[in-house]
């Protein structure tokens, strides 16, 4: 009796143990077919100045203007502290912005916090009343398609009422419906942070490849292997990483794609 009792209890924590590390325990048997570089890669801005034999230190391009949330204010969907000054840098080098999946506005905020005075930014968003539009697709991941009711809650956001607000056009639309024609070879940066669903990282990461400029970039959020809800986005960059260069920046959830790699 007293051996199946011990037997039992191994089980129960190596169950919980399994539960409470899954995604670490899932990354392990990842294998991943991004290459993981270091920030310098992706621009000379984030290249360490010398400042003394023994210290380096940023660059001016990348001194950036920035905030934090309070953690009692509950925004869902936001970037870790690094990746926001990450995208606020590359923001004061781009004049044209665009943005699938606004959220709360904060990296919306951002962007035009520290882009030129005279640069144009266009994010696109589900309205709430919008949502019974959105059907799941057979591939798309349960969690994922969740995140997206649960993340398309705000009409306003974190830069309106601002005087940032005017460099900011707001597109209340399924980005699946839209079209980008228009848009086309017009963007310096392009940050892609909308649904998570298969069906749709592969319709905002094909429309950006076209929206995209000479020598632009374009920057995925949540490229983390393990994530339940991040399964398809790691799914699709590694499937198309067989015909587009993408690289992970190190110490992030963040992938790039550089318009003058191929």
């Amino acid at each position: 009796m007293i051996n199946f009792i011990i037997f039992f209890l191994i089980i129960v924590n190596s169950l919980l143990i399994f539960f409470l590390n899954k995604k670490k325990i899932k990354g392990l048997f990842y294998k991943n077919k991004i290459q993981t570089v270091d920030l310098n890669e992706l621009s000379d801005i984030f290249i360490n100045k010398q400042i003394d034999k023994n210290l380096l230190g940023p660059k001016e391009e990348v001194i950036v203007k920035s905030f934090s949330i309070n953690k009692n204010n509950n925004i869902v969907g936001m970037t870790s502290d690094y990746e926001a000054w990450i995208i606020s840098s590359l923001s004061k080098i781009s004049n044209k912005i665009f943005e699938f999946g606004t959220c709360s506005g904060k990296t919306t905020y951002l962007m035009a916090l520290n882009s030129p005075d005279d640069a144009q930014i266009t994010t696109i968003t589900l309205k709430p009343e919008n949502l019974s539009d959105v059907e799941k697709q057979f591939s798309d991941n349960k969690t994922s398609f969740r995140n997206i009711i649960n993340e398309s809650i705000y009409e306003k956001f974190l830069f309106s009422g601002t005087k940032y607000e005017n460099k900011i056009d707001v597109i209340f639309q399924n980005s699946l419906t839209f079209d980008e024609k228009k848009y086309n070879s017009k963007f310096d940066l392009i940050f892609i942070d909308g649904g998570h669903t298969y069906s749709i990282v592969k319709n905002d990461s094909e429309k950006s490849f076209r929206m995209l400029r000479q020598n632009g970039i374009i920057l995925w959020h949540d490229f983390v292997p393990g994530k339940e809800s991040a399964k398809n986005v790691v799914k699709y960059i590694n499937n198309i990483s067989s015909r587009k260069k993408i690289f992970h920046i190190k110490n992030t959830s963040l992938c790039y794609y550089k318009n003058n790699l191929e």
